[in-house]
């Protein structure tokens, strides 16, 4: 499965962005997706994840109520929604495919197979 993200882009604090995820195949219904983010000098982390069917979905503490993922299957593209925009949340955005086996795992990297190649997210004060 290749997977092509955007949507990114520079907005001011406080503003939204709503960032998309393309799959190449039909088989991306059966994976759970997941948006990864790396800011400068940070290492990367998990910012959202949800299951192959949309039923189950996890956050980061950072991003709770302020962020919201979902997926269309039928489109084979994943989204997330990310309102109220922090400078902290500046980074480039990713998007894995791949079979956590629960909550603990979205986290995990290496639980994702696939990448897509990431979209520059930039929020000024």
């Amino acid at each position: 499965v290749q997977l092509q993200a955007s949507g990114g882009g520079l907005v001011q604090a406080g503003h939204s962005l709503r960032l998309s995820c393309a799959a190449s195949k039909d088989t991306f219904s059966t994976y759970s997706i997941a948006w990864f983010r790396r800011a400068p000098g940070k290492e990367r982390e998990v910012v959202a994840a949800v299951n192959w069917s949309g039923s189950s979905t996890y956050y980061a503490d950072s991003v709770k109520g302020r962020f919201t993922i979902s997926r269309d299957n039928a489109k084979m593209t994943a989204y997330l929604q990310m309102n109220s925009l922090k400078p902290e949340d500046t980074g480039v955005y990713y998007c894995a495919a791949g079979a956590p086996r629960g909550p603990l795992d979205y986290g995990l990297g290496s639980r994702y197979d696939y990448w897509g190649q990431g979209t520059l997210v930039t929020v000024s004060s």
